[in-house]
């Protein structure tokens, strides 16, 4: 395969950021199997931006030829006191994370799945973690707190402190050139890319996927100018608010029912959920989308992209609840195959049950 067609992989939506495409070209012009990776705290149900669009982003880098890594952090989700600090719980989340990108298709013998016990069990990996702690400030620390879900005011011990420098190590040690994480992971990226030469090791490409948004409506409304990425982070789409996030193991009635409440203000399409989702869900898996509606109000339509999507919304030539309608419908079916597999995989079933029964903590 061609280096243009594997940047085309790499750089396909969901991906929002690439830092940056001169090191990434040089890299693949150098190495043709490089490592690339992305982690997780496995701490609940996987919903449509942990499973579909993180799912998107492996299958894209497969066919580029990357040797992907998917990193089930144990570890950070113990530190970050996820599933109520239940360490064995938080390893059944991690095997349900992995059933689930299976059941979306991810090819599970060409994607290396790791776990935390691997890597922590080598006493070189904490040699790591000292050395890179030695290089950050507790200010520097502080600011990277998005990573871990919190406000860096909510640092309240000594173990939060060392979130970023683990997770800078797992870059290193994993031997990773290609950090390709969600958005809200760019500050420990950025840490790697600093420290990386400078410690001895190497400066990681960092490409950074979309979150996509909750269904609620944003804490802040409407969202003032310049606070847009701000206010994204906070309302990304969250396990532990299930009724503003859609799972992948949801019925059809039940993805009726959350889109059918979803925040959708009529002709606004920024911040808008269900647009979010039609963006990089529906047009990723249809070149066309069908919203049905009576002759009265205009008829069925088709569209051919989300750019016409978009424009007729804006317009006030669709009305949201013909929308959520369509889309509700679609995401059932590009789910059925993922429901299928937990019904049909007795450990997969197994994994999935445990979590639903378990509190989720953050």
């Amino acid at each position: 395969m061609d280096i243009e067609t594997k940047i085309d992989l790499i750089c396909r939506p969901p991906t929002e950021e690439v830092l940056t495409m001169k090191d990434l070209r040089q890299l693949l012009e150098t190495e043709e199997h490089p490592i690339a990776y992305n982690g997780w705290e496995p701490s609940g149900l996987v919903h449509l931006g942990t499973g579909v669009i993180c799912a998107y982003k492996m299958k894209d880098f497969v066919e580029a030829g990357i040797h992907f890594k998917a990193y089930l952090s144990t570890w950070h989700a113990w530190l970050n006191n996820k599933l109520g600090g239940n360490l064995e719980l938080i390893k059944k989340a991690a095997d349900l994370f992995k059933h689930s990108w299976i059941a979306l298709g991810v090819p599970e013998d060409k994607v290396e799945f790791i776990y935390s016990d691997e890597l922590y069990n080598d006493l070189s990996y904490w040699a790591k973690t000292i050395i890179i702690a030695k290089n950050l400030t507790i200010a520097r620390t502080r600011r990277t707190l998005e990573i871990a879900g919190r406000k860096d005011t909510e640092a309240n011990y000594v173990s939060d402190f060392l979130y970023t420098p683990m997770q800078v190590a797992d870059i290193f040690h994993m031997e990773v050139k290609i950090c390709q994480l969600g958005i809200d992971q760019r500050n420990a990226n950025v840490v790697a890319r600093e420290l990386g030469e400078r410690l001895g090791f190497w400066k990681p490409i960092c490409v950074h996927h979309h979150l996509l948004q909750g269904l609620a409506k944003p804490s802040l409304w409407p969202i003032p100018e310049g606070k847009e990425r701000e206010a994204l982070s906070s309302a990304k789409m969250s396990k532990s608010q299930p009724e503003t996030c859609i799972f992948i193991y949801d019925s059809p009635e039940e993805i009726k029912q959350k889109t059918r409440r979803a925040f959708c203000p009529e002709k606004t399409v920024e911040f808008n959920p269900i647009l979010d989702i039609c963006k990089h869900i529906i047009f990723r898996e249809r070149e066309t989308f069908t919203i049905e509606r009576p002759a009265k109000f205009g008829g069925t339509v088709e569209f051919q992209s989300y750019q016409e999507l978009e424009k007729a919304y804006r317009h006030g030539n669709l009305h949201p609840q013909d929308l959520k309608n369509a889309l509700a419908h679609e995401l059932a079916i590009i789910l059925e195959p993922a429901r299928r597999y937990f019904e049909s995989n007795k450990e997969a079933k197994e994994c999935l049950n445990a979590v639903k029964n378990a509190k989720i903590t953050r």
